[in-house]
């Protein structure tokens, strides 16, 4: 195994950045959300417009902490890594293949938790945190894009990225309708 870095990836350093601030950005307001509903227990988050639209209901299910602590903590942590990566690639920095593979196992685990917290979303807590889906839209690209840098056996997936990534999104979306075909629907 290779532990020569390969040349830096502007589009994939931006992604990095761009995705990664998203992510980083949208785990920092749902802190700051958790830490006002613990100040106040009747406080009603600004992400909470309805029955469906409401992180409340999201902040305050058992998957909300699913290690003990809030989950978008480890979303800040995590999603700094992903920008500060972007960030140095734009500088020059070209990733060590184990620092690449070390990425790619955070990728791995956050599309993982992100499906597993989209499906109790849809099918559990029934109610959609508009700052989740910002996750569960940059966690996407962020694992298929950091896979594609990481394993050169993926290369044939290369000339169908595109695809693959729309068809990713259009199994969430479908899946987010018809989870609440009534609510759109009526």
């Amino acid at each position: 195994m290779s532990s020569t870095a390969p040349a830096p990836r502007p589009r994939l350093a931006w992604l990095y950045t761009i995705g990664g601030g998203l992510g980083l950005l949208a785990a920092i307001a749902l802190t700051l959300e958790k830490i006002a509903k613990l100040r106040d227990p009747g406080y009603i988050p600004i992400c909470s417009v309805d029955a469906v639209v409401s992180c409340g209901s999201v902040m305050d299910s058992a998957q909300a902490a699913a290690f003990g602590f809030p989950n978008p903590l480890l979303g800040i942590a995590a999603f700094a890594v992903v920008v500060t990566t972007g960030v140095a690639m734009l500088a020059g920095f070209a990733p060590p293949r184990w620092y690449r593979v070390g990425l790619w196992v955070g990728t791995l685990f956050g599309v993982v938790f992100v499906h597993w917290l989209m499906v109790a979303s849809l099918y559990d807590i029934r109610a959609l945190c508009p700052y989740c889906m910002v996750v569960w839209a940059v966690m996407i690209p962020l694992f298929l894009y950091c896979s594609l840098d990481t394993w050169p056996r993926l290369a044939p997936v290369r000339k169908v990225h595109r695809e693959v990534l729309a068809l990713w999104y259009v199994v969430v979306v479908l899946s987010v309708v018809i989870a609440f075909w009534d609510y759109f629907t009526g």
